[in-house]
């Protein structure tokens, strides 16, 4: 019900900062919990970060702690992974999710979100 499209990848030096946004629409962004994962050829998706649906919680894969931070601006229905001393191992295409499902937790695994984006690709040279 809800349409996701990821914005913002691209081709970065490590140590750069990049902003991926994910626009939303089709729905009220209040209502869902967001997340970010992110997939390598020959890898799983691996989850990234997610959000709740007022913001005022985040959960972190530990590799991106104290570099990524996940925020939402339920007004302008967009949610943000703001990227810091990338590294080249942080290369993958990087998708936007959301769940409608009320959880007491921010889930972190690809069968907690239903609607997906078509995903963005992030290149770090070293």
């Amino acid at each position: 019900q809800v349409q996701l499209v990821e914005s913002g990848g691209g081709l970065v030096q490590a140590g750069g900062s990049l902003r991926l946004s994910c626009a939303a629409s089709g729905g009220t962004l209040s209502s869902y919990v967001m997340g970010w994962f992110r997939q390598t050829p020959g890898k799983e998706r691996e989850f990234v970060a997610a959000i709740s649906r007022s913001g005022g919680r985040t959960y972190y894969t530990d590799s991106v702690k104290g570099r990524f931070t996940v925020s939402r601006d339920n007004a302008k229905t967009t949610v943000y992974l703001q990227m810091n001393s990338l590294k080249p191992e942080d290369t993958a295409v990087y998708y936007c999710a959301a769940d409608s499902f009320y959880r007491s937790y921010l889930p972190g695994r690809t069968s907690e979100y239903r609607y997906w984006g078509q995903g963005t690709q992030v290149t770090v040279s070293s």
